[in-house]
């Protein structure tokens, strides 16, 4: 079976050897996605909700990259620095998984790439 590397400007790029994604029969890959902003490479960490939202619009600009969406999401697991934002990193993910949500694992780190205050990976379908 083949690989494709999924890369797009409309997310950051990779800050070390490994690609945004990658495609592998008919799934999606993703690296993990810390809330960077694409257009001013600048971290949004003064606000967990605010980080989240950044983190997931990445990830959503990767799969449209792809060729598929959100709602094709099977698995996504979420980092997080504080367990205590759980609640309001749930707030937002809601917001983007709103039917047909995916598998989730949500687990607090001791540190992420940047010290962000979160990061998002997913597996998604692709047709």
């Amino acid at each position: 079976m083949e690989k494709k590397i999924i890369s797009t400007n409309n997310a950051p790029a990779a800050i070390g050897p490994y690609s945004q994604a990658t495609i592998v029969g008919n799934l999606l890959f993703t690296s993990g996605q810390v809330p960077i902003d694409p257009k001013t490479g600048e971290l949004v960490n003064d606000d967990v909700k605010e980080a989240a939202k950044r983190s997931l619009e990445n990830l959503k600009a990767i799969l449209e990259a792809a060729g598929t969406t959100l709602d094709k999401v099977i698995k996504t697991t979420v980092f997080i620095k504080d367990m205590n934002d759980f609640a309001a990193v749930n707030e937002v993910y809601a917001k983007y998984f709103t039917s047909n949500q995916p598998s989730r694992s949500c687990v607090e780190v001791a540190r992420l790439p940047k010290d962000a205050l979160v990061e998002i990976e997913a597996i998604a379908l692709v047709e």
